[in-house]
C-alpha cells in the first residue's frame, strides 16, 4: 500500500499578496485583510511592479510632450518684444510646456494603471528615497562625465542648452522663475511622463534593455534646441544617457520618486554653477 506524502505549500508567515499588500498567509490561506505586523516587517522591501501600461499610453505622451514644446516655442515668439512681465511669461510658458504633459501622465496612469498615480509609481515619499536619489544622481553624473569626454575624442559637435543665460540681465523674478521650471516643473513633469508613462508603456511591448534605451533617447530628443545646429548632437546624446540612467533606476528600484529627486539635483548644481559664474567654460546640462 503506498502512503502519499503530505501536501506542500509556503510556511505561515508574511508575504507579499498578488495584488503587492503586505498580508498574513497561515499556510493554507490569505487573512482576510491586507493588514500589516505591527510595528512593520523587518527588512522587508516592497517590491510592486512599475504600473502595466500598454504602448499606446506611451505614444500619446509622447505626441502630447511634443505638441507642448511646439506650442510653448510659439508662445514664446509671440511674446518677445512684448510688456508682458516676466513672472506672467514664464507662468505661461510653464503651463503650455508641461501642464499638458502632467495632466496626461496623470489621467493614463490612472486609467491603465491601478487608479493611484501615487502607490502605483512609488510617490509616497519614504526616507530611502533621498539615498537612492543622490546616488541616481551620483551615477548620472558620472556616465555623463564618461560621455563628454567620449564625444570630445571623437570630435562630435556638442553644445549646452544653459549657455544662453545671460547672469548680468537677470533680475530677482527671473532667477525665481528659472529655479520653479528647472528644480521642481521638469523633474516632477518630465519624470512622470518619461519614467512614469513611457517607459512602462515600453516595457510591456518589448526587451526591457530595449525599453530603458529607447525611453533615454526619447528624453534627450526632446530637448532639442534649433539654435545650437549641429551641436544637438552632442547634447542629445549626454542627455539620452541621463535618460537612460534615471529609468534604469526607476525599473531597478520600481519607484518613481529618486528619479524626481535626482533629477531636480541634477538641474539644481547645474543653475548653481551657471548662476555662480564658475567654471564659465565648462559645457553644463540640464535635463
Amino acid at each position: 500500500m503506498s502512503v502519499w506524502p503530505p501536501p506542500t505549500t509556503a510556511a505561515a508567515g508574511w508575504y507579499h499578496d498578488p495584488s503587492g499588500s503586505l498580508r498574513y498567509f497561515d499556510g493554507q490561506r490569505w487573512a482576510p485583510l491586507p493588514i500589516e505586523p505591527p510595528g512593520g516587517l523587518p527588512g522587508a522591501v516592497d517590491r510592486r511592479e512599475l504600473p502595466s501600461l500598454p504602448l499606446r499610453a506611451a505614444v500619446i505622451g509622447l505626441v502630447v510632450i511634443l505638441a507642448s514644446l511646439v506650442s510653448a516655442r510659439a508662445v514664446v515668439g509671440a511674446l518677445v518684444g512684448t510688456d508682458v512681465p516676466f513672472a506672467v511669461y514664464v507662468a505661461v510658458l510653464i503651463g503650455v510646456g508641461y501642464g499638458p504633459a502632467l495632466l496626461y501622465s496623470v489621467w493614463a496612469v490612472r486609467r491603465w494603471g491601478s487608479g493611484s498615480v501615487l502607490d502605483d509609481l512609488g510617490l509616497r515619499p519614504v526616507w530611502s528615497d533621498l539615498g537612492w536619489g543622490v546616488v541616481l544622481w551620483m551615477t548620472a553624473v558620472f556616465a555623463q562625465l564618461v560621455t563628454v569626454v567620449i564625444l570630445l575624442v571623437l570630435a562630435v559637435p556638442t553644445g549646452s542648452n544653459v549657455e544662453g543665460i545671460d547672469i548680468a540681465a537677470m533680475g530677482r523674478t527671473y532667477v525665481i522663475a528659472l529655479l520653479v521650471s528647472a528644480v521642481i516643473a521638469a523633474p516632477v513633469v518630465e519624470e512622470l511622463l518619461f519614467r512614469g508613462v513611457i517607459l512602462p508603456g515600453f516595457l510591456g511591448s518589448m526587451p526591457t534593455v530595449v525599453a530603458i534605451a529607447l525611453q533615454g533617447v526619447l528624453f534627450g530628443a526632446v530637448h532639442l534646441d534649433p539654435e545650437l545646429g549641429s551641436g544637438n548632437l552632442g547634447l542629445v546624446v549626454v542627455l539620452s544617457v541621463v535618460g537612460v540612467v534615471l529609468g534604469a533606476g526607476t525599473w531597478l528600484l520600481r519607484r518613481l520618486l529618486p528619479a524626481v529627486v535626482a533629477h531636480a539635483i541634477f538641474n539644481g548644481v547645474v543653475l548653481a554653477i551657471v548662476l555662480s559664474g564658475l567654471l564659465d567654460d565648462l559645457e553644463a546640462y540640464a535635463v
